[in-house]
């Protein structure tokens, strides 16, 4: 499967916990628990590139207290990164793709460190959309190149972008039949799947599964 990119819409972490009448955050750790996982099958199946939905704009409006438990997940999970050896081993880039001004400074800098350590690696990316709405990114490119006076152009605008490639992809757990501004340049054209498993219990055999179908029985005809 190189070659190939796939977003995943990572929901129902907090609808998981409340079926187990637990705090919402106790949803969050385990979502991150599993994406720990879902490293390991991305480098397995051989994905090139990863876009995770882990926090969007409008995820800022929700209850202080879970949002403060949230950062400090985002903290450790980065922190974890920063150490962890296949970094360099596997050659992951990662990057952060969102107004990740909008995080408090020390999360900020912890990202920096991490996309700067990876920055030149290139066999796998994974994306980190934190922050983030499609139609914000298409804004502040936009606004970028009016500033820098550059000619806007699809080729140019997609390039300036805070992720450039597109999509093959777009995948959605906890059963929501939208997209809810992931991607949306980018997933133009990609396959979506929708799946009724919440985050936490989405499992290795779904992803294959899903790329199994994208592989053999989808025709992509962009529009011909």
């Amino acid at each position: 499967m190189k070659n190939i990119h796939v977003g995943l819409i990572l929901d129902g972490n907090r609808r998981w916990a409340k079926q187990r009448l637990w705090k919402p955050w106790k949803g969050h750790s385990k979502g991150f628990e599993k994406l720990k996982k879902l490293f390991d099958w991305i480098l397995e199946l051989e994905i090139k590139e990863t876009s995770l939905y882990c926090f969007s704009i409008q995820n800022f409006g929700r209850p202080e207290i879970e949002k403060n438990h949230l950062f400090d997940i985002f903290r450790k999970e980065i922190d974890t990164l920063l150490n962890d050896e296949r970094l360099e081993k596997d050659q992951i880039k990662i990057r952060f793709a969102g107004r990740i001004n909008l995080f408090p400074e020390d999360m900020q800098e912890k990202m920096k460190e991490l996309m700067e350590k990876t920055a030149e690696y290139d066999k796998h990316i994974i994306n980190f959309a934190m922050a983030y709405g499609g139609r914000e990114e298409i804004i502040d490119t936009v606004n970028k190149m009016v500033e820098a006076g550059e000619e806007i152009t699809e080729k140019s605008l997609q390039e300036n972008m805070w992720v450039p490639e597109n999509l093959d992809i777009v995948i959605r757990t906890s059963g929501e039949h939208r997209t809810s501004n992931f991607f949306i340049w980018q997933a133009s054209y990609a396959e979506i799947f929708f799946i009724d498993k919440h985050w936490p219990d989405f499992e290795k055999e779904d992803l294959v599964r899903i790329l199994s179908e994208f592989e053999e029985k989808r025709e992509r005809r962009f529009g011909k």
